[in-house]
């Protein structure tokens, strides 16, 4: 696996970036709060840091960046269909398999497998009487991200 090309940060998240050799990202990571700051080591990096900041400025804001395709057919299908979710609205694990024609648990799975958070906004899926997971997490300071995130873009 490639080293993380930058290390991010705006409050309520620390957000690490790893991109293969041609600089495709290849992968977002939640890190925890007391990740130290990597420099920006290319124009990618360098794009990912500077949409992240406007995302702080403006929940609404779109991410357009290079991402490396991944995942199964269905995990395609349920990120696509998260990121159709705006900034200050959620919906649920049922929500998107109803959407699907899936089950909660599997849309709940995918989520977690979800190599690009914040791009593929998957803190925008709730539990239907939770606020649920996330990055596979039930607590600690992944659910404090999750829950920062969710009251920045004014869902909480």
């Amino acid at each position: 696996m490639n080293p993380l090309n930058a290390i991010a940060r705006i409050p309520g998240c620390v957000l690490g970036l790893r991109q293969t050799a041609n600089g495709t990202i290849e992968e977002i990571v939640f890190m925890p709060p007391e990740t130290p700051l990597e420099i920006i080591t290319n124009p990618v990096a360098e794009s990912f840091c500077l949409q992240l900041e406007q995302y702080r400025q403006n929940p609404a804001q779109l991410f357009n960046l290079p991402l490396l395709a991944r995942g199964t057919i269905f995990q395609q299908r349920v990120w696509h269909s998260i990121r159709t979710i705006p900034a200050g609205q959620t919906l649920n694990y049922g929500d998107i398999a109803d959407r699907l024609g899936s089950a909660p648990r599997a849309v709940g799975q995918a989520c977690g497998a979800n190599p690009f958070p914040l791009v593929t906004p998957c803190h925008r899926v709730l539990g239907k009487s939770s606020m649920g997971g996330f990055s596979h997490a039930t607590g600690g300071w992944l659910l404090d991200t999750k829950r920062w995130l969710l009251q920045h873009e004014g869902a909480l």
